[in-house]
């Protein structure tokens, strides 16, 4: 498969937004550092929709707030 893009978390952004560390993230959202990492990494090749849904109620953000897309340079 070909891919011309790539999704890119923002949780950084949104974390700075909220004055929010990720060790708080991490517990109030329920998933380990690890994987919070991968996500802000962008190491991650898949996020459940609970996940996201937990993400987005935690930071008080939109789906779209966390996530965009980048055109990948040939």
């Amino acid at each position: 498969m070909d891919e011309k893009g790539k999704i890119v978390f923002n949780i950084d952004v949104m974390l700075a937004k909220r004055k929010m560390s990720v060790t708080e993230l991490s517990k109030q959202v329920g998933i380990n550092m690890a994987n919070i990492s991968i996500l802000k990494n962008g190491k991650a090749k898949a996020i459940k929709v609970q996940t996201l849904l937990k993400l987005c109620e935690v930071l008080d953000c939109q789906p779209g707030d966390l996530l965009s897309y980048e055109t990948l340079n040939d």
